[in-house]
């Protein structure tokens, strides 16, 4: 089993960052992508950014050149640097990370709110 703490989330005017991390802990041997998702009452969940094993990252057009994706390997932290927030980003933001154990195998963290406001 695997588990997911996000924490990060706030409140922050327009134009302003916040950075938020996913710990992960448990059996994390063969993680094939970390991500993170967004999803806004009565949405689907969609893709923010994600970053695979091998480094490889990919991001949404909506936050391309604001956001940003990375890893420290050592501490099985995913961080998502967010800046030039805006209102629109407003939403609860989740960790997903997906590992190969005889089988494919996703877990999700229990979100965290993230609020632009002025």
């Amino acid at each position: 089993q695997v588990q997911l703490v996000e924490s990060g989330g706030g409140l922050v005017q327009p134009g302003g960052s916040l950075r938020l991390s996913c710990a992960a802990s448990g059996s994390i041997s063969g993680i094939i992508a970390t991500a993170w998702y967004r999803q806004a009452p009565g949405n689907q969940r969609e893709l923010v950014a994600s970053i695979a094993t091998g480094g490889i990252t990919n991001y949404a057009d909506s936050v391309k050149g604001r956001f940003t994706i990375s890893r420290d390997k050592a501490k099985n932290i995913v961080y998502l640097q967010m800046t030039n927030l805006k209102p629109e980003d407003t939403v609860v933001y989740y960790c997903k990370l997906r590992r190969w154990s005889r089988g494919e195998h996703v877990y999700w963290g229990q979100g965290t709110q993230v609020a632009v406001s002025s």
